[in-house]
């Protein structure tokens, strides 16, 4: 108690009594308070160049900037042409998914990053099909609401398209174990028992799930190192390859 000073002197305006507390833990926990909720907003401040109608959010998260393109019509021989869209000449904002932090180690660490765009977009495209499938699951939000009409034919029929198309990437992607990382020998995959990592669940924890292939690795009590993560770096490129339709 020696470092706490306690003052219970006088009532506040509506007669409880007055208790102030001055404690040199309490003023450290007080800093560290402080700077966690500034480190928040400065997580959920939009991106320099990003609109100023953009709103701070911290269940947004961490995020990236991008400008949006459009092709807008013009007096050349195709008469398109690709401009930037952003509102006023502002980037727009979006969150910041395991993608964007594997660009962001690439360039910190100087070196290439080992995905292509292409495969970058294939993992982004399923992921968008999952989640809407996952949030789609009824046409309306009452049931008081139900009438009929064509629009039913059009929603099911949406399904039913996006069904199709998540089914064709996951056989694509196959069941099997991702033979890369089976070739690391058993004395570079950590202590203990290591189970192999499928195909299906590298990609899902990935995509979906937003792990990084550190996580992935750990996940599956494999030790996180130079051989391991080309091994699965390598077998996520070939999943990818084939969802895209290469063979």
């Amino acid at each position: 108690m020696k470092d706490m000073d306690i003052d219970f002197g006088g009532d506040d305006e509506i007669g409880r009594p007055r208790v102030v507390f001055d404690s040199v833990s309490g003023a450290a926990r007080l800093a560290d308070e402080r700077d966690r909720l500034a480190a928040i907003i400065a997580r959920a401040t939009p991106v320099e160049g990003c609109g100023p109608a953009i709103p701070i959010a911290p269940a947004r998260g961490p995020q990236v900037a991008f400008m949006p393109r459009a092709m807008m019509p013009d007096g050349s021989e195709d008469g398109w042409k690709d401009e930037d869209a952003g509102y006023r000449g502002f980037m727009a904002a979006q969150a910041m998914d395991v993608f964007d932090r594997m660009f962001a180690a690439s360039r910190r660490a100087k070196r290439q990053m080992h995905l292509t765009p292409g495969q970058i977009s294939m993992a982004r495209r399923y992921r968008g099909l999952v989640e809407v499938l996952a949030s789609d699951g009824t046409k309306l939000s009452s049931l008081g609401a139900s009438g009929g009409g064509g629009g039913d034919r059009d929603w099911m029929d949406r399904r039913i398209s996006i069904s199709d198309e998540v089914a064709v990437l996951r056989r694509r992607i196959g069941t099997g174990i991702a033979m890369t990382v089976r070739r690391v020998r058993p004395s570079d995959r950590g202590e203990g028992h290591r189970g192999p990592i499928m195909d299906r669940v590298l990609v899902d924890m990935v995509c979906i799930k937003d792990c990084t292939l550190d996580q992935v690795l750990r996940a599956h009590f494999w030790l996180p190192d130079g051989r391991t993560r080309k091994a699965v770096t390598e077998a996520l490129s070939g999943a990818l390859d084939r969802m895209i339709g290469y063979r």
